[in-house]
């Protein structure tokens, strides 16, 4: 298959990296100097240089902020047939524009990023398709996240938002809300290194991919449970209950099983 792989970054690395033993593969990216860090494909700077490749697949890797700039950039040059695709971690306006973009897509998320994971062994990783799409590009990365050993789940765009409102907004926000108490440490333990550490990690991100997941219409409630949760425990604290704080602990442990 011939794909094109939008943004020379780490995601789009990675797919390149992926991908070009098997298909013949071209990576776009208007910054020449981030095309250095790729190999074994076609390399593209120029929109012009797309139109004799005619891809069949494209892969958009690039910042959710650009996503679908890049696609709308891209839409000219590509055949009437060819599969979009894109693999952001916030959907919003995505629906909206492959109901009008007249080309067959597909949306996916894979769970993982390049601050935490570990992009050579992904075996605890998952990825989300997105339901309304094209059967075929739906197969494709569905063999494709089956070999890289990922566990897959189906969601439709608007159970995908719900879903990364809980597991993205709130480890996001109780992340924020510890460093942003955060003093310096002489000699910190353990529990505070590893939490500075995700901290440090989240931190890195783009601070529009870090708006964005945060303004998730479903993200608000979210944040009521982390306030409702943490006003019980400032309670328990306050009156040192300690009945209390054990049924607290032991619905906690019970939340991890």
């Amino acid at each position: 298959m011939k794909i094109l792989i939008l943004g020379a970054g780490k995601m789009g690395s990675f797919f390149c990296d992926l991908l070009s033993f098997d298909h013949e593969v071209a990576v776009y990216d208007p910054d020449p100097q981030r095309l250095r860090f790729t190999f074994n494909c076609q390399r593209f700077s120029s929109l012009d240089e797309i139109d004799a490749f005619e891809p069949q697949l494209v892969i958009n890797a690039s910042t959710v902020k650009y996503t679908i700039d890049a696609f709308k950039a891209v839409l000219p040059h590509l055949p009437s047939t060819a599969i979009l695709s894109d693999i952001a971690s916030v959907k919003t306006g995505l629906p909206e524009f492959y109901a009008e973009c007249g080309h067959p897509f597909v949306s996916t998320h894979p769970m993982f990023g390049p601050t935490f994971a570990s992009l050579s062994n992904l075996s605890n990783e998952n990825a989300i398709i997105i339901t309304e799409g094209d059967h075929l590009g739906k197969v494709f990365f569905r063999d494709l996240y089956n070999r890289l050993h990922l566990h897959i789940e189906e969601y439709t765009f608007a159970e995908h938002d719900l879903t990364i409102a809980y597991s993205l907004s709130i480890p996001f926000a109780s992340t924020l809300v510890f460093a942003s108490t955060m003093k310096h440490q002489d000699a910190p333990g353990t529990t505070f290194k590893r939490h500075m550490a995700i901290a440090n990690g989240l931190m890195s991100e783009d601070d529009y991919l870090l708006s964005e997941i945060l303004f998730n219409p479903n993200t608000s409630d979210q944040l009521q449970q982390i306030s409702d949760k943490l006003t019980e425990l400032k309670d328990i604290v306050d009156a040192r209950d300690s009945d209390r704080m054990k049924a607290y602990l032991d619905r906690v442990r019970q939340n991890l099983k």
